[in-house]
């Protein structure tokens, strides 16, 4: 019974991780612009996004930098690579974010009004 729940323990651990990752992920605005460009136009290279931060985010970290938002992106399960010849490709995943939105469902205006500055203080 006890090998049970360790093993019940481990698996919703991995799971928690795996969210966590995800946020972490999504939390910098670099990386954020990153699945901006590949949403955009998915399969590009290093050299490609590198350009195209730069042209349309004004982002101007280094390859290198680049390269580590990568993989971390790529760790949490947000985009994909393949090898092609020389070239790392990227592609946008977003099984994972779609995921946070079943979890937390954006719930239609039923007809509360926003609080008021007032009442958050309360």
């Amino acid at each position: 019974m006890l090998a049970y729940h360790a093993a019940l323990t481990r698996k919703r651990d991995v799971a928690l991780d795996c969210h966590v990752d995800i946020y972490r992920a999504i939390s910098d605005p670099t990386r954020r612009a990153i699945l901006d460009e590949l949403v955009d136009r998915s399969g590009q290279s290093l050299f490609d996004l590198c350009s195209r931060l730069i042209m349309k985010h004004g982002i101007s970290s280094s390859r290198q930098a680049i390269s580590q938002h990568l993989d971390v992106l790529e760790a949490a399960g947000l985009i994909r690579t393949r090898r092609e010849g020389r070239s790392k490709l990227h592609w946008y995943v977003g099984a994972p974010l779609k995921e946070i939105g079943e979890r937390w469902p954006i719930l239609a205006d039923d007809g509360i009004p926003n609080p008021t500055e007032e009442d958050t203080r309360e």
